[in-house]
């Protein structure tokens, strides 16, 4: 009986830690930086930065959430919104099922409101944990809502962006999502609201191509690899090497694409300063 409970402990904590995209705190992990590996707690600890190189490493979304929000300030926006199968594309509600059962997530993004030291904004973060943060319909519908719903609400509007880019088992559905969010965004914009967008490793392909890209203030965190085609399919296709770090942040930042590169644990006071910025100082 006992063993039973553990058992069932273990699972509770492991679908816990795979939720919030933490590790589990008995296990060593490997940096895909430096290839050292240290406690899984060390990762946990520094919201899985390598305590070694300082390697930035995919933290979820509630993660994200929990590092950036208020105590008791989190309410999660249209949590009950999940894809469909628009084409019947083979295997994919089951891919769906599966996700959803492995990852606690329902889709690749969440949206909420919350306040950030006391200044009310509406979040959206994508988790590349499901289908590599992918954007199918549902995606570009919860983005678009947490847009409309900072322009009723008059408040800032943060994005953070990991992606893969469109969801191919949705095929001409996922594309027109880019169309959708991008105007939403304009419209957000037009009528004054402040768009932050937070770019993470690595944004690519359509999310890119439209609404990670239209920020007011454009940020990232080190390393990030950013742009639209991944660098072995541009080098394939002209046929020459890139250069060294090419769509990485840092080079980025030094070509005028991005405002700042911000470290991890740094994300609360950038935003927090951005934010007293745009209200006057005056917190909500």
């Amino acid at each position: 009986m006992t063993q039973l409970f553990r058992q069932r402990r273990d699972r509770i904590l492991a679908y816990q830690a795979m939720r919030q995209g933490r590790a589990l705190s008995l296990q060593q992990l490997c940096c895909e930086g430096c290839g050292q590996e240290s406690p899984a707690m060390q990762w946990n600890e520094g919201l899985m930065v390598c305590p070694k190189c300082g390697h930035h490493m995919p933290l979820g979304a509630y993660s994200r959430l929990h590092q950036l929000l208020d105590a008791g300030s989190f309410r999660e926006l249209d949590g009950d919104l999940v894809g469909r199968d628009p084409l019947e594309f083979p295997g994919y509600p089951e891919k769906l099922a599966a996700l959803r059962e492995k990852t606690g997530l329902k889709e690749s993004v969440v949206t909420a409101y919350g306040t950030l030291r006391g200044y009310g904004a509406v979040f959206a973060v994508l988790d590349s944990s499901f289908l590599m943060g992918s954007m199918g319909w549902a995606v570009g519908e919860k983005v678009t809502r947490a847009v409309e719903y900072a322009g009723r609400h008059r408040l800032p509007l943060i994005i953070f962006s990991a992606s893969g880019g469109a969801r191919m088992q949705e095929g001409i559905y996922s594309l027109m999502q880019m169309a959708k969010t991008t105007a939403a965004i304009t419209r957000f914009q037009q009528n004054g609201g402040l768009y932050i967008s937070c770019l993470t490793h690595p944004t690519t392909g359509g999310v890119t191509a439209s609404f990670a890209s239209l920020g007011d203030v454009m940020l990232a965190e080190p390393g990030a690899l950013i742009g639209f085609a991944g660098p072995r399919v541009i080098e394939q296709t002209i046929g020459e090497k890139l250069p060294e770090g090419f769509q990485r942040s840092e080079a980025l930042l030094e070509n005028g694409f991005l405002d700042k590169i911000v470290n991890r644990s740094q994300w609360p006071e950038v935003l927090a300063q951005l934010l007293a910025l745009h209200k006057g100082g005056k917190s909500c």
